[in-house]
């Protein structure tokens, strides 16, 4: 591992559990972290897991910060969606202009949110910056976010789209203070209420050019943070951030039904669940689906990581990455359904811990990174068929 002073996320995460736990009736109620919650996880330095050291950040391992967000979705999924998503969305800081990147993350509150593009953004070019019109979605952990970003497609001061030398037309990353955007309250949903995944929008806002980066942080000629770390991006990060939570899920949910499974008499019985040979199959497949996605998922990991340390990770363990995140969130998805059904009518209950957890799953299960067709990717390359490298 690269970390010079030992940081134990972990154990911060496995503290504030029973924390989360009790929060669980507000967040769901509300919608949202309660302020309280928000106050806790900053004071655990949860929302610095991916920062720069250099700006206040603990720089942990990806393996690390995985385990994390996995130990807190076993409390509660909506918390550590907000981690996840906050953490990934600030390793832009690498790229960011000093001043800029001092004025976000020296808070120590500071944490910055964003929605994906949206192909209506645009950031016009003018004196000293850009004029920005454009609404962003899906801004997960929005409403306790300091900053938020705006991804744009990129337009000259005459209208004309600004190509690249291949003749696409470029895109760019510009940071705002949350202040200005215009938000607007649309999360009404089914799972993972409590992310406040508002929408925003910016209508010609004036961004200055220090605020600016290429697309994502993705060029790395801009970067000013060169630790192994920051060698992944943001689809790498939340492709695997993602899967961890659903794994956290599983996991709860699994736990859950085996400690039903030693207790519950079905009516018309007079022996325990367990004893059923059925039931005994049914877990005896969860826990070999949950255990090996999770073993795949942070082998793959420690294997990258590895690798990065001397700068030479390659596409192969690019692709068995992308692979394993894949997997692990269609495996979780997996257990988590077994787990809610085996707990027959009882699972149905809110005061049992399976109904918000299975709508929460289900959720996760529907985010791009969680997505059957990114199985296509991993295929395409095994065919020796191109693959675009943003997907792996």
């Amino acid at each position: 591992m690269d970390e010079r002073v030992p940081v134990d996320c972990l154990a911060k995460a496995q503290a504030l559990a029973p924390v989360i736990a009790a929060a669980v009736p507000r967040i769901e109620a509300n919608r949202e972290l309660p302020a309280d919650l928000v106050d806790a996880l900053h004071e655990a330095r949860l929302f610095r897991m991916l920062l720069p050291r250099s700006l206040d950040g603990d720089e942990v391992s990806p393996v690390t910060f995985l385990r994390t967000i996995e130990e807190i979705a076993k409390a509660d999924a909506a918390t550590a969606w907000c981690v996840a998503q906050t953490s990934v969305c600030s390793t832009i800081a690498k790229a960011l202009r000093r001043e800029t990147a001092e004025d976000m993350f020296l808070d120590p509150r500071g944490v910055l949110a964003w929605g994906p593009t949206h192909m209506s953004s645009k950031a016009i070019a003018t004196d000293g910056g850009y004029r920005v019109t454009g609404t962003w979605p899906f801004a997960s952990g929005s409403r306790h976010a300091t900053w938020l970003a705006a991804h744009c497609r990129l337009f000259e001061a005459d209208g004309a789209p600004r190509l690249s030398a291949n003749g696409e037309h470029e895109e760019i990353t510009l940071v705002v203070p949350r202040s200005t955007a215009e938000i607007k309250d649309v999360w009404h949903v089914i799972g993972l209420k409590g992310t406040g995944s508002d929408t925003y929008s910016l209508n010609d806002v004036f961004i200055p050019t220090h605020r600016s980066i290429a697309y994502h942080a993705l060029d790395p000629s801009e970067w000013l943070e060169h630790g192994a770390l920051y060698s992944f991006n943001i689809y790498q990060l939340f492709g695997s951030a993602f899967p961890a939570i659903a794994l956290g899920i599983a996991r709860a949910m699994l736990d859950s039904f085996e400690k039903v499974a030693k207790t519950k008499m079905p009516a018309h019985t007079t022996t325990l669940l367990r004893e059923s040979a059925v039931v005994q199959s049914q877990v005896g497949v969860a826990e070999a689906q949950w255990n090996a996605a999770h073993t795949f998922l942070f082998s793959a990991w420690e294997d990258i990581w590895q690798a990065a340390q001397g700068k030479t990770v390659t596409l192969e363990q690019r692709v068995r990455l992308r692979m394993a995140s894949i997997h692990a969130a269609q495996q979780a998805r997996q257990v988590a359904d077994t787990s809610y059904l085996a707990a027959g009518t009882l699972a149905v209950l809110a005061s049992n811990p399976f109904e918000r957890r299975f709508r929460d799953m289900h959720a996760v299960s529907q985010q791009s990174q969680s997505q059957f067709a990114i199985y296509e990717t991993v295929g395409r390359y095994f065919l020796d068929l191109p693959v675009n490298p943003r997907q792996i």
